[in-house]
């Protein structure tokens, strides 16, 4: 769900950690537990695995110390901002099979866009590459879905004016929610790209105050770690 699903994509973003969206259930979580054990991971971080501090928004961080993964870092999250259960976005995600035959699950990549959606500068840089990357393998094949997806979420001004251009009546019926289309609408791409920024300040604002009550309770955890 982090910068490895983005490497999966094309949209490479350099991560020295793996980041999961798992499902909150006791019988995953056991087998959770299990390849973690597996994988000789520690946790380093508070809060300590909670399934009701996961289902607040709280991630757990562990430092894996088996010999082919050593140092490796895990981060394990079953709830994401402003985005749906995990059942809905495992219906949604993307597969993707290596010439071994191994699975791996990634988020969508307009649920990974929503993911990255963080106070981090750089990944907005990843959105970028995710909507563009997502825009030149379907260009070709444009559904309802896919047009909605980049007239809303891509952060590249030509590629909007192209997009306005190419599909009016869909820029028209999504300006209402994201105004800045106007901008390209008319090709004021100075005002476009100001209008951009605003937007991505916004999402980080919004981030920030999202977090703003759990960093709090993780400062609760460390001193009532300190004192046990």
């Amino acid at each position: 769900m982090g910068g490895q699903a983005c490497v999966f994509y094309g949209a490479a973003q350099f991560s020295k950690d793996v980041d999961f969206l798992v499902l909150a259930s006791d019988a995953n979580f056991a087998e959770l537990h299990k390849a973690l054990a597996e994988l000789e991971a520690v946790r380093i971080a508070v809060p300590g695995f909670d399934p009701d501090q996961l289902a607040r928004g709280h991630a757990v961080h562990y430092r894996c110390r088996a010999a082919d993964v050593e140092g490796l870092r895990i981060d394990l999250m079953t709830r994401l901002r402003d985005l749906p259960g995990f059942d809905t976005l495992w219906q949604r995600r993307t597969t993707i099979t290596d010439e071994e035959g191994r699975e791996f699950h990634l988020l969508s990549v307009p649920d990974l866009v929503q993911a990255k959606k963080t106070q981090r500068e750089k990944d907005w840089s990843a959105i970028s590459a995710l909507v563009e990357g997502h825009h030149h393998a379907f260009r070709l094949q444009p559904t309802p879905e896919r047009i909605a997806f980049w007239l809303n979420e891509s952060r590249t001004p030509e590629r909007l004016v192209e997009l306005v251009v190419r599909f009016p009546d869909e820029a028209d019926d999504i300006r209402p929610t994201r105004p800045l289309l106007a901008h390209a609408i008319s090709r004021d791409l100075p005002a476009l790209r100001a209008a951009l920024d605003a937007e991505a300040r916004a999402e980080q604002e919004k981030d920030r105050a999202y977090w703003a009550p759990l960093k709090r309770e993780i400062e609760v955890f460390r001193r009532a770690e300190r004192k046990s």
